[in-house]
């Protein structure tokens, strides 16, 4: 597993997370708070292994990957600024079959497990705040998996992109065709041929492995109910947090 490189301190309220902390919690909070780049392809947690930190990213967008016995991993969900990698800290479990990758590079705030689980156990804002965050992320997860099994390829192209996008400051996703097929399970030829279509219909832009959305709406008409039951959820159970990201704010959609 890559070690996360600790960087200069930006602002950690760049994690929506933080930023929806009363400022007595947060302060309460701070000084655990160690920030560290997130460079692609950067493995936060590996399967089956004890997990050091949990992380609150403030940029860049991280996978959760289920491996299969034969080296291949399917996406189960996406997170970025709206919450935190390794929910097994507080949950209780210790170690996941799950991997966490760096998938957009940015930077995030890492907390060690003894101070993450002395403020979840004593309470405060932070631990309705992870709670409600991990309900969120367990439907990010039954979309994925009712999508994956039942949706066309194009409809799963669409609900991956906006996911992306609810993560990032800009419009532009630096992803390749081919690895957005290796996360979603799919054959390139068909992340290409829906890639191919949301072009042709003046919705994104593709170059080089940048892709730049034109029309987040007609993103949004192509792809299935998932995307909206996942975007509908976090925005119930976190408002203040949604509400303050770049992708969510309904007046943003054009």
């Amino acid at each position: 597993m890559a070690r996360a490189r600790p960087i200069a301190a930006p602002d950690p309220r760049q994690n929506r997370l933080l930023a929806a902390l009363p400022e007595p919690d947060f302060r309460a909070l701070r000084p655990a708070l160690q920030p560290v780049e997130l460079a692609t392809g950067m493995a936060l947690y590996e399967s089956g292994r004890p997990q050091p930190y949990l992380y609150f990213p403030a940029s860049g967008v991280v996978s959760l990957l289920y491996l299969l016995e034969d080296g291949s991993a399917t996406e189960i969900a996406l997170a970025g600024c709206e919450g935190v990698v390794g929910i097994s800290l507080f949950m209780g479990g210790g170690v996941t079959p799950s991997r966490a990758v760096v998938q957009i590079p940015g930077h995030a705030w890492r907390m060690r497990a003894a101070p993450m689980k002395l403020s979840f156990d004593r309470g405060g804002a932070l631990q309705p705040l992870l709670l409600r965050f991990t309900q969120a992320l367990i439907t990010q997860m039954t979309q994925t998996a009712v999508c994956n099994r039942h949706h066309a390829v194009d409809q799963q192209v669409c609900r991956w992109l906006l996911l992306a996008l609810d993560r990032l400051p800009s419009r532009e996703i630096r992803m390749t065709q081919e690895h957005i097929a290796h996360l979603l399970g799919v054959r390139r030829e068909g992340v290409t041929e829906a890639a191919g279509k949301l072009q042709a219909a003046g919705l994104i832009e593709y170059s080089r492995g940048r892709i730049r959305v034109l029309k987040r709406s007609g993103l949004e008409q192509r792809a299935c109910e998932c995307y909206a039951v996942v975007r509908d959820e976090y925005e119930r159970l976190l408002p203040s947090v949604m509400l303050a990201t770049a992708g969510f704010p309904r007046a943003s959609r054009s």
